[in-house]
């Protein structure tokens, strides 16, 4: 029974996570920085952390979404009045 538990420790064990990293060069610390900080950016954790930290009902959700959806519309519509007149 023992080797079976240490199998599955090791099998989890051997599983690599992989995440994000930047190389500092010259010592120039401030520029890694930036880079680290636009590849989380991109990569999108901050805001999926943000979303899992509290639970949102499937409504609010939907609600959300079509919140965001009219604003990008009006936007648009703003953005093609101005280039029209």
């Amino acid at each position: 029974m023992s080797n079976a538990r240490t199998n599955r420790f090791d099998k989890n064990a051997a599983v690599k996570v992989q995440g994000l990293s930047v190389e500092v060069r010259n010592g120039d610390v401030n520029k890694a920085l930036r880079r680290f900080k636009k590849k989380v950016q991109e990569d999108g954790l901050l805001q999926n952390l943000r979303e899992r930290e509290h639970y949102e009902k499937p409504t609010a959700k939907r609600k959300k979404a079509k919140a965001a959806a009219r604003a990008r519309h009006l936007k648009e519509v703003r953005k093609n009045a101005e280039n029209r007149g």
